[in-house]
């Protein structure tokens, strides 16, 4: 669908919901994003323009439908968060079938940067990095605090279940992947059993999907794979390396330690972190982003969307590799 025509239905649906609206300016697709499509536009009102994201489903395949939240609850757990006061943009509307716009929802525009190489480099975020990693972990205590009565229906995911899963995808693949295996024998052995807590799992926290300004995390986006299960989940998954982005020495984000991380979330929820769950789920989440990868690259090839994003992303897979050898080496 072109820019104009998005554009034409985003203005017939802002005049019906947003009092006062006139219309919509400035629509286009963002890069990004390569399970849902998300589009930025102005809403134009007497009372000065107010910035709009558009986050709707594609035609075709997504990147995980198996896993998917699914985009109305998404739009849930957002509103819940910034309801709780963590950083999340607001929920404007979730799309209805008159829109013609598809599934999905439009949320208040966050001002900040999402590109790993800025906010790890530029100088305009160089006070911001110290504490990112302490943000993080508070802001994971959030997260996981939200009550569980007012969450809407998500899956339950455990440690085994997880493993199971992994192993029919790399089955799936039809051709061998010996350093995923490995990995798969070292998550069956190294296993910790259900965890004593379940609470909400963001499911992809890291860069990418952290807005992020001078002043620190701004707000927490791309909801998709949020389920129930382990929260240490979400801590290990900011530690894989493939969101360093070449700070291989700082595990949190390629901005901060384990310590500052671990300490934001123990001070803001009050609960011990389990370091060996932790990197647990490190381990497990390398693996994980391994196969969605080659999952990426199947997709790439089997169409119908033939995106250039997709097949750099497939190729990331022989990365992860490298960085499970380095987690299953034996410490000297």
């Amino acid at each position: 669908m072109s820019s104009a025509s998005v554009a034409e239905l985003l203005a017939r649906s802002v005049t019906s919901w947003c009092n006062g609206a006139t219309g919509v300016t400035d629509a286009k697709r963002l890069s990004g994003g390569a399970s849902q499509e998300t589009w930025s536009f102005d809403i134009t009102h007497p009372d000065g323009a107010m910035g709009a994201i558009l986050r709707r489903a594609p035609s075709g395949y997504g990147a995980a439908p198996g896993r998917a939240a699914g985009l109305d609850a998404e739009a849930v757990l957002m509103q819940l968060a910034h309801d709780a006061s963590v950083p999340s943009p607001k929920v404007l509307h979730v799309l209805r079938p008159d829109d013609d716009l598809g599934t999905g929802f439009i949320m208040q525009r966050v001002a900040g940067e999402t590109i790993p190489r800025k906010i790890l480099r530029d100088d305009e975020f160089a006070d911001a990095r110290p504490k990112l990693a302490r943000q993080c972990g508070e802001i994971l205590a959030g997260i996981h605090g939200l009550s569980a009565a007012s969450l809407p229906q998500l899956r339950r995911m455990t440690a085994a279940a997880e493993i199971a899963e992994l192993q029919r995808e790399i089955d799936g693949f039809d051709w061998p992947r010996p350093v995923f295996q490995l990995a798969l024998r070292w998550l069956r052995d190294h296993d910790p059993g259900p965890s004593e807590r379940v609470t909400l799992v963001h499911g992809d926290f890291r860069h990418g999907n952290l807005m992020i300004g001078p002043d620190g995390v701004r707000a927490v986006l791309d909801w998709e794979l949020a389920h129930l299960g382990d929260p240490m989940e979400d801590l290990g998954w900011i530690c894989v390396n493939s969101w360093r982005f070449g700070v291989i020495d700082k595990p949190v984000g390629g901005f901060g330690t384990y310590k500052d991380l671990f300490a934001g979330y123990e001070t803001a929820s009050g609960i011990n972190v389990d370091a060996n769950r932790v990197k647990f789920w490190e381990v497990m989440g390398t693996l994980r982003w391994g196969v969605m990868c080659v999952g990426m690259m199947q997709r790439f090839r089997l169409g119908p969307d033939h995106s250039m994003e997709r097949a750099m992303i497939g190729r990331r897979s022989s990365e992860t590799e490298i960085d499970l050898l380095r987690l299953l080496a034996p410490r000297a």
